[in-house]
């Protein structure tokens, strides 16, 4: 009997390991297969990050595009109305000086002073702090300038040698400060004059 306990023992053993390298080939397989779905997982994980981020970079340039065409537009308009002020206050002492039409020439003034002013508060909500400073040193000359045409022109109508100091002021102070805003909108939006 002891020969038969031994063939069962080494035929019950050479099933066991029959069925445990299966076993084992199968857990081995099982985990080389989960070590690829994680590895895919990874890379598609990556992948999305990576897609993510391109879209995030892809926006924010979109919104830089759009905040600098925002701003080009209305530096346009707020050069445009700053110049459009100052002409029509020289066209007015010019109409005082010749007896011209100062009615039509004043009316014309509070046009563009209105135009100005619409301009400008647009600009605060738009520019940066920069660019709103020379901004806000313009406005301060161009609204003193007009406050002082408006108190001392009319009263100086007829006199050529007090219409052209007010002309003269206009000249000295205020252009200067009006080309500084435009210079600092011109530095904001990546203008150069260098050659």
């Amino acid at each position: 009997m002891g020969g038969s306990w031994a063939g069962l023992v080494v035929a019950v053993v050479g099933v066991v390991g029959t069925l445990g390298a299966a076993l084992l080939t199968q857990n081995r397989a099982d985990r080389t297969k989960r070590l690829e779905l994680q590895a895919a997982a990874e890379q598609r994980r990556e992948e999305r990050q990576h897609a993510e981020a391109l879209l995030r970079a892809e926006q924010a340039q979109v919104r830089q595009r759009e905040s600098l065409d925002l701003r080009r537009r209305c530096y346009i308009e707020l050069n445009t109305a700053s110049r459009q002020f100052l002409t029509t206050m020289n066209n007015y002492l010019h109409a005082l000086r010749r007896d011209g039409d100062a009615d039509a020439a004043l009316a014309e003034l509070e046009a563009s002073r209105a135009a100005y002013r619409d301009r400008y508060s647009e600009a605060q909500m738009i520019a940066p702090q920069p660019v709103l400073r020379a901004c806000s040193v313009a406005k301060h000359r161009l609204n003193a300038a007009y406050g002082k045409i408006k108190q001392q022109a009319p009263a100086l109508s007829g006199s050529a040698a007090g219409l052209q100091a007010l002309e003269d002021e206009l000249h000295q102070q205020v252009w200067p400060c009006v080309g500084a805003q435009k210079d600092a909108m011109r530095a904001d939006l990546g203008v150069d004059d260098s050659p």
